[in-house]
């Protein structure tokens, strides 16, 4: 059997013209972003779109079917129209995200906190046969449906070799001010997926790691850098810039893939804040003149869709006080009846589902 063992982090680098106005216009786009987050008026609440979608794409280059309505829709305590497991899977994303972020807090980006995250992510899910929150013990593959060791794609360390890559990885993700912040990120990113260091959820790990690695080293002010659509719509080059690293020792070629990435999510990202905060501040003023229904804004972003249980539990009302809140926001045109149904009503705030998926606009120079 022929694996790959990677070389301890960093290679040599070579940081020419090219590299520096790649790695130039990536910072700036990503010090954009972390200002906008910093005026953000209820980050956590604005937060969590973006949040969610990066779950469902970060999730979708896995293979799930689940969409951002779905997963809205199955927090809402509503029938989301994807496979139950996917949904599942999707709402492990988020929840690992959270936990992260938060433990952050405590905890230094380490591989103990790679365990933790990867339980979050694989618990109660079809990969949970994969021992979550524990590296793997035995060999992997990485391959077509139907693919051997002999026929992989890419076949990772062995396990015993897996360890000690798994420690130096460690050590160089606590190396400070030896690379730009970006560059060692790219480079962080790219070993741990070539380590695989688990038996199921390793894209979906090493995308965490980026947007904890830069809010660790407080290049992110708030999570709101995703990396996933990025990598699903140029998914084909992702592989193949990782694939030439170990082929051809072609690292330039992966760090400029990277930081085009991180330059058009970070572009692609301060618009979608921006948009958002004007259409929260044009909700508002529709219904400045009820407070409770102003109350309610900010969790029309949380999720669109609201009824008068979550109300109650919301504002801690009654339900007659409930439902004249939710008849507010209706006659000011900001939700919608969407259940048919006189008792048990369902609303969906329209609008606000309409900002979170509106797909990305191609960014230029």
């Amino acid at each position: 059997m022929l694996a790959f063992v990677p070389a301890p982090l960093p290679p040599a680098l070579s940081f020419d013209q090219a590299l520096v106005l790649a790695l130039s216009r990536a910072d700036t786009a990503l010090s954009e972003l972390s200002g906008i987050g910093r005026q953000l008026p209820n980050p956590h609440l604005l937060i969590a779109p973006y949040l969610r979608r990066e779950a469902v794409l970060s999730s979708r280059i896995e293979g799930t079917q689940a969409s951002i309505s779905d997963l809205l829709a199955d927090e809402a305590g509503q029938a989301p129209q994807a496979p139950a497991d996917d949904v599942l899977e999707v709402r492990n994303y988020v929840t690992a995200l959270e936990y992260g972020v938060e433990r952050l807090r405590s905890l230094p980006l380490s591989l103990r906190l790679v365990r933790e995250l990867h339980a979050k992510l694989m618990h109660g899910v079809r990969g949970e046969r994969a021992t979550p929150g524990e590296f793997r013990r035995s060999q992997n593959w990485i391959g077509p449906p139907g693919s051997t060791l002999a026929t992989a794609t890419y076949v990772p360390p062995p396990p015993e070799e897996m360890k000690q890559a798994l420690g130096e990885w460690e050590r160089f993700l606590h190396r400070r001010d030896d690379l730009p912040d970006l560059v060692q990120c790219a480079l962080m990113h790219e070993h741990f997926e070539a380590i695989h260091p688990f038996l199921d959820g390793n894209g979906r790990v090493g995308r965490l790691l980026i947007t904890l690695f830069l809010i660790e080293r407080e290049r992110l002010s708030q999570p709101l850098l995703y990396l996933s659509e990025y990598i699903e719509r140029e998914r084909s080059d992702y592989y193949a810039c990782l694939q030439r690293i170990r082929t051809h020792g072609d690292w330039a070629g992966w760090l400029h893939y990277f930081l085009a990435g991180v330059r058009w999510s970070a572009r692609r990202a301060t618009r979608q804040a921006r948009d958002l905060m004007d259409l929260r501040e044009r909700m508002r003023r529709k219904v400045a003149q009820s407070p409770r229904a102003l109350a309610l804004v900010d969790e029309l972003f949380v999720n669109p869709h609201i009824n008068a249980a979550r109300v109650k539990a919301l504002l801690r009302v009654s339900d007659p006080t409930a439902r004249a809140a939710l008849a507010d926001l209706e006659k000011a045109g900001l939700i919608h009846e969407t259940s048919g149904r006189q008792w048990g009503r369902q609303y969906l705030a329209r609008g606000v589902l309409r900002a979170i998926e509106k797909p990305a606009e191609d960014e230029h120079d």
